[in-house]
């Protein structure tokens, strides 16, 4: 019995198929001598293999990372030379950045942020390979100033003038582009406007100024409120009379 791989030669003869040959000669004597080849026949093999993968594949105790067709040699249980080719795909995860800048708050991936940070969602691809995406995110906040202002008469803010104590507010958006509100408490104050009336003979003594004529007069002061007021004397002066009398008498 022989085995033969892919062929087998004998008696000059080429064999390719397994089977029971039978070869006729004389031997030494002359007499006819009859061989039987009792033959095996075991075929080299080629395979092919498909397979999918994510970042890498080992195959055999050597790793492959990229998408490709890779062929690998040995001898089969009978002993055949065999080939085996493997056509790989590698997919890959997905590894996006983005970077974003908002007011107050920003929405990724159905969750609301409302604080500057790096953050990551995790998630399986379209080629059903893990994959973790990146936010840089920077959240601005809008501007929320508040005043207490006193004044007298009026106050001007923001280009308004106000004449009423009130609560007041200026919408606006901020060097962030953010929507942002200052709010103004003001108090405001009132001079005050005095008016004095006074009779006098001869002559009338006013915050330490003496007046001898009639006449309107004004000063000005600071209330206790601050605010600058003036009061007016509205001074009538008289005189006392003087007489002269002649007489002649005998």
């Amino acid at each position: 019995m022989e085995i033969g791989y892919d062929t087998y030669v004998w008696h000059g003869q080429m064999y390719n198929t397994s089977g029971v040959y039978t070869y006729s000669h004389l031997d030494l004597h002359g007499c006819i001598q009859v061989d039987t080849l009792h033959l095996t026949i075991y075929y080299s093999s080629t395979n092919d293999i498909y397979e999918t993968a994510c970042e890498s594949y080992t195959w055999n105790g050597v790793t492959y990372k990229t998408s490709g067709q890779y062929t690998q040699h040995f001898q089969d249980i009978h002993g055949a030379d065999s080939t085996v080719t493997l056509h790989l795909t590698v997919n890959y995860g997905t590894h996006n950045v983005e970077t974003a800048t908002a007011c107050e708050s920003y929405t990724w991936h159905g969750v609301n942020y409302t604080t500057t940070g790096v953050y990551t969602y995790a998630y399986t691809n379209t080629f059903g390979c893990a994959s973790v995406d990146t936010l840089h995110l920077t959240v601005n906040h809008g501007t929320h100033n508040v005043e207490t202002e006193t004044a007298c008469e009026s106050y001007t803010w923001h280009g308004v003038t106000y004449t009423t104590t009130g609560v007041y507010t200026y919408a606006y958006t901020n060097t962030f582009g953010c929507a942002s509100v200052d709010t103004l408490h003001l108090t405001i104050n009132s001079a005050y406007h005095t008016d004095l009336h006074v009779s006098a003979c001869e002559e009338y003594v006013w915050n330490g100024e003496t007046y001898t004529v009639t006449g309107n007069y004004n000063q000005s002061f600071t209330a206790a409120n601050g605010c600058d007021s003036v009061v007016t004397l509205h001074l009538t002066v008289n005189y006392s009379a003087a007489t002269d009398e002649y007489v002649t008498i005998c």
